[in-house]
């Protein structure tokens, strides 16, 4: 376990006539012959002697939490200790005994137990991805297997039972009335009542939602706190820590609540980009793009949750680092700009790559043909299938369906959506533009191409990687190249033409569309 400025600070306490802490550090140093650092978060103290972080529960009750008898703490390591073997098996060890007496407490040995702590591998400081983002060294790859590792652990988590109360309107709309509660009593903030208002009002329109995505199984056993300074990188191996254990209530969430933290902790220190990032590859690898129509209100609920945070470290003396985690979630709760885009151009034409771009640049949620054909198939995004069967007609066909009610959920949810695939088509592009008509949001078409040969060279390369789920090959580009339909005049004003064979002005690419989307807009629609 590494330490964080946002997370810990270091001090000597005791526990309130409890384990003296600082006794037991001594008694740490003296044992290993290291110093001992002794670090606290609101919850716990931490000591670190260099190869392993002893964490230990304070003796408090507070409004979320009872840690104040030696056998909910003990139950508490245990249930950290199992939790957390789910993400990060290698670092959690096992739970020791503190044993002797309060003012002269050791690790383990004979003895009566007085208290517990749980031992874990201590890592480096800057394994925290939290550390990482301060210092300008975290990036869209890591990211990108940060995505893939979450969505693997909720596509495995536990399903809640229908009964068991976990995710259901009156739960989801308590927790959050009570974050409000919460913040309302440390002082008065004007945003608060503009915030009450949103949520009370979205909560009642999203109860049949919220049923649904119970009763459909996306309320699982997740992590429950998944902020920056509880993701880590060690050995190359990229994952979360600290899952919430004393309330099951807090992790027995909807999917999308679980991922919303993170994405929301990216925007709130400044990479909006990688937010966005972080959740197109998340949905990429889930498939959950229907949980769009609750994310925004799990987005807006995190950043409510993380500000009662901040205030109730500032009370502690521990420092905030300064995050406006309202001022986030008033951007969140008033970003509401749905618009489509589609791209066009064949294999190799970087349709991907500046669809990426985009995504991190407006927050839009990117639907990629390659990616939803397998998974229509049970296949993985780079998993390789019965191309007879993956890419005939009917599946060509079904793929597209897929897409087009992938992209009117998103839609309907109020965000930008990007549709990658090649739309060499003029049908197919008529298709996708009557939906943003019947849906009365702005239509625009992303024409990507490029030098024949370079195509062709980008092909021959993607497939010797074998890091891209596009199985096309220098066959399916020949075909591509010799059917592609022409655009027609009325796709010609609503297009963004690109030439992936030069550098891309990025900016440019999105003040166009935002130009076209705000054109749409004044006309009520697509055209």
């Amino acid at each position: 376990m590494g330490t964080s400025t946002h997370e810990t600070r270091p001090r000597a306490p005791a526990a309130g006539g409890g384990l003296q802490v600082d006794a037991l550090r001594a008694w740490l140093e003296a044992s290993t012959g290291r110093p001992v650092r002794l670090l606290e978060t609101h919850l716990s103290w931490v000591l670190l002697d260099g190869e392993h972080a002893w964490k230990i529960k304070k003796p408090l009750r507070l409004g979320f939490v009872d840690f104040s008898t030696p056998k909910a703490r003990l139950h508490a390591c245990r249930e950290e200790l199992r939790l957390n073997r789910r993400l990060a098996s290698w670092l959690y060890l096992d739970v020791v005994p503190v044993r002797g007496s309060p003012a002269r407490p050791r690790l383990g040995g004979e003895g009566r137990a007085i208290d517990h702590a749980l031992r874990m591998r201590q890592f480096p400081d800057d394994a925290l991805l939290g550390r990482r983002l301060a210092e300008g060294r975290l990036d869209g790859a890591t990211v990108d297997r940060l995505a893939a590792r979450l969505a693997e652990f909720h596509l495995r988590a536990p399903r809640a039972a229908p009964d068991a109360g976990h995710g259901a309107p009156a739960q989801v709309l308590g927790a959050t009335a009570q974050v409000l509660t919460g913040l309302a009593a440390r002082g008065p903030d004007p945003r608060l009542a503009e915030l009450a208002a949103w949520c009370g009002a979205e909560g009642r329109r999203l109860r049949r939602r919220f049923e649904a995505r119970l009763r459909d199984g996306w309320v699982r056993e997740g992590h429950g706190d998944l902020h920056l300074d509880n993701l880590v990188e060690i050995d190359g191996e990229i994952t979360a820590f600290d899952c919430l254990e004393f309330d099951p209530s807090l992790r027995w969430i909807d999917v999308q609540a679980d991922i919303a933290f993170a994405c929301v902790d990216l925007q709130a220190h400044g990479r909006a980009d990688l937010g966005w990032r972080l959740l197109d590859g998340w949905l990429e690898a889930i498939g959950d793009h229907a949980g769009m129509a609750v994310h925004r209100y799990y987005m807006v609920y995190r950043a409510l949750v993380r500000a009662l945070v901040v205030a109730i470290r500032r009370a502690q003396g521990v420092p905030d680092g300064g995050t406006d985690y309202l001022a986030v979630a008033v951007r969140l709760a008033r970003a509401r700009q749905p618009r489509l885009l589609i791209t066009r151009g064949p294999s190799g034409s970087g349709k991907s790559r500046l669809a990426l771009a985009l995504v991190e640049a407006t927050g839009a949620v990117r639907l990629r043909s390659d990616v939803e054909r397998k998974r229509l198939f049970g296949l993985g995004a780079l998993q390789a299938g019965d191309a007879r069967r993956v890419y005939s007609a009917r599946a060509t066909l079904r793929t597209y369906a897929s897409l087009r009610r992938r992209a009117r959920d998103v839609l309907a949810a109020g965000y930008p959506v990007i549709v990658d695939a090649a739309f060499l088509d003029a049908t197919r592009r008529q298709a996708f533009a009557a939906l943003a008509r019947a849906m009365g949001v702005p239509f625009a078409l992303l024409d990507c191409h490029a030098d024949p040969a370079l195509l062709r060279e980008r092909v021959r390369a993607r497939r010797l990687r074998g890091d891209d789920p596009s199985e096309a090959d220098l066959q399916v580009l020949e075909a591509q190249l010799a059917r592609t339909e022409a655009l027609r005049p009325e796709e010609c004003a609503l297009c963004i033409d690109v030439d992936t064979g030069v550098p891309i002005d990025t900016p440019a690419v999105v003040a166009r569309w935002a130009a076209l989307a705000g054109r749409g807009a004044a006309a009520g629609g697509a055209p």
